[in-house]
């Protein structure tokens, strides 16, 4: 039988104490670096969209290089697995701290290098061939990023503010993309030979930077709920052994939990610009003002959400947000189909304040929370990261292959609705844990 991952913890394994310093620390470190991971993973898709076609598959001609571009982009997510296993193995066995550095690390030094690649013209083939082994880079140290960064916070903070604490880690992913896009847009004012030419790389740089600060805020982390494992010499010695062995269901029901909100976040941030422009003929700045708003509007309300699952649990807030998204999930496509800017950008800004906020928020602590201290890195990260492979990874391609054999956003609406429905039966058949004290076993 399955060992239950949350139940109460046993006096003799009592969590250590916590306290609002320490839990802040560790909610500044989390929220920084991975506002960084997400700012690197952003602004590659930004750069894959608008320079990447002109500068490493021109060759291609417009058509062909761009979807070979984008194409490079969903690289990474068939990576962020394999970070999760390797680096969940060293987090339960060696270091949460350490293994976090090595994830910004790697990801920081994969963003830093595009910024210093080569161009198609200069080098030929091996250009394109560069940038793909980067991407597959920021997919390995992304894997590894989040699980270490959303247990470190719930490790640190009080049982009944884990949620609030938690939301920190989540916040970095409308950090990142605000940043990133910003970035993209100020370099994006030089003339378009300036741009493509030099422009597009300050950014990538700009990278290092901002590892350098993010490394300088983890190397101080404390990691008391690990610390007492190891002094307890009570470490796995594989950690995914024991995820696969104790913990199938709640790993399998984690895998699904989201596929409403992963597959709706990509939908409304990534390819409602390309519906708007493509298919409807706009201009796409019309849905990328209500991506951008609607991200702003996240950092204040995703803290809500978490707070509000603190006093009434997890699950309430977490299937209130999927269920948001599969009532919205029609008249989302009603309001972009007005060609109304207005309403376009409404249509954005809702889906992901009212239907990925309630989910995003919570995702940190309602994966950290379903395993013990022993395998919680490896647990959390591969089932998240599994999550994006079958969720997150095809959702844009099955959303424009809808589209084209049917001539209407419809199909993609029922395709939301129906990975909403799979999200809905996970979230009632999880456990509730929000007022359950962490397990080391």
């Amino acid at each position: 039988m399955e060992a239950h991952a949350v139940l109460p913890t046993p006096p003799d394994s009592a969590a250590p104490t916590v306290d609002h310093p320490t839990a802040m620390r560790a909610a500044r470190a989390s929220f920084t670096g991975t506002a960084i991971e997400w700012y690197d993973y952003f602004l590659y898709g930004s750069a894959a969209a608008v320079v990447f076609p002109k500068v490493f598959f021109s060759d291609l001609g417009s058509t062909a290089g761009t979807l070979t571009s984008l194409a490079t982009f969903g690289v990474a997510f068939f990576f962020r697995p394999l970070g999760g296993v390797v680096f969940g193995h060293f987090g339960d066995r060696l270091s949460r701290r350490q293994a976090l550095v090595a994830t910004l690390l790697i990801m920081g030094i994969g963003t830093f290098a595009i910024g210093l690649l080569p161009t198609v013209g200069q080098v030929g083939v091996l250009a394109p061939i560069l940038l793909v082994f980067l991407r597959m880079l920021q997919g390995i140290g992304l894997g590894g990023e989040w699980g270490g960064a959303a247990l470190l916070i719930v490790e640190s903070a009080p049982t009944e503010r884990r949620g609030l604490y938690a939301s920190a880690c989540q916040l970095g992913v409308p950090a990142g993309q605000l940043a990133s896009a910003g970035m993209v847009a100020l370099f994006s004012l030089l003339p378009e030979e300036q741009f493509l030419s030099w422009g597009w790389r300050i950014p990538f740089l700009f990278s290092g930077l901002l590892v350098a600060f993010g490394l300088y805020l983890r190397k101080r982390l404390p990691e008391p709920e690990f610390q007492a494992l190891k002094d307890a010499r009570r470490r796995p010695k594989l950690p995914l052994a024991e995820v696969l062995r104790h913990a199938k269901k709640q790993t399998l029901l984690l895998i699904f939990v989201q596929a409403a909100s992963t597959i709706g976040y990509y939908l409304f941030t990534v390819y409602s610009l390309s519906y708007v422009e493509g298919d409807l003929g706009l201009p796409q700045s019309w849905a990328l003002s209500g991506v951008l708003i609607g991200a702003a509007l996240l950092l204040p309300a995703m803290p809500l959400y978490a707070a509000l699952s603190d006093r009434i649990g997890r699950r309430p807030v977490y299937f209130a947000g999927t269920l948001f998204i599969a009532l919205f999930a029609i008249p989302f496509f009603w309001l972009l189909d007005t060609r109304n800017p207005y309403l376009i950008a409404l249509a954005i800004i809702l889906a992901l304040v009212c239907g990925y906020g309630p989910t995003g928020a919570l995702n940190s602590v309602l994966y950290a929370e379903q395993y013990p201290t022993r395998y919680r890195y490896t647990g959390a990260s591969v089932a998240y990261q599994m999550s994006s492979v079958v969720a997150g990874a095809p959702a844009a391609l099955v959303a424009a292959a809808l589209v084209s054999a049917t001539g209407s956003g419809m199909a993609v609406s029922w395709y939301v609705i129906g990975a909403a429905v799979i999200s809905l039966i996970c979230v009632i058949a999880l456990e509730e844990t929000h007022r359950t004290a962490l397990t080391k076993e």
